[in-house]
């Protein structure tokens, strides 16, 4: 995977954190970098150990399902862009955090980074260096996380809106790509 589809992916898969922390942002009358930063890490952590998970388990499948796995890794970036533009049209439901506790944040992280454990396996399929792309993930989402809680209160959640719109179709041209390369085309 070239350093421009790396890129893409990674900040395909911060835009649902992103998303997520203009939230949390939009909540805080004044965010300081220090706690915007605090959260960006643990975005950025779990959303980097997610495809790690979900490579081990795409690597253990990827044998069994080398002759159709671009056809899989395209299926399943297509969903989950799909899915992601589909969200960002949903009208933004009011999320009223009074708090921002170590517990509330984790499990926020884990529900904005399960597509990332989906595209961890994927990049199994397609033999591609999960610890560069992790890395690159990880730190995308953190800093997306860390931008989204300082600017919340700023640009409000449209602007997480449209982040993840751009995530998904970043997500449905790099499964596009991965077709089209392993076609032959």
């Amino acid at each position: 995977m070239s350093i421009i589809s790396t890129t893409i992916l990674a900040f395909s898969m911060s835009a649902d954190a992103f998303a997520a922390s203009i939230g949390k942002g939009t909540a805080l009358q004044k965010p300081h970098i220090k706690d915007a930063a605090r959260i960006g890490m643990i975005f950025g952590v779990i959303e980097a150990i997610t495809p790690i998970i979900g490579w081990l388990a795409g690597a253990a499948a990827s044998s069994l399902i080398a002759s159709i796995d671009h056809w899989i890794a395209f299926t399943i970036l297509s969903i989950i862009g799909s899915k992601m533009l589909f969200e960002s049209f949903k009208t933004a439901q009011e999320e009223q955090i009074k708090n921002h506790k170590i517990g509330a944040l984790i499990l926020t992280a884990i529900g904005t980074s399960i597509d990332a454990l989906a595209v961890g396996a994927t990049l199994a399929f397609l033999n591609m260096n999960i610890w560069l792309s992790a890395f690159a993930i990880g730190m995308a989402t953190f800093l997306m996380a860390t931008i989204g809680i300082m600017t919340g209160h700023y640009i409000g959640s449209k602007g997480g809106k449209i982040a993840e719109a751009i995530g998904g179709l970043g997500l449905f041209a790099i499964g596009i790509w991965i077709l089209i390369d392993h076609l032959g085309a």
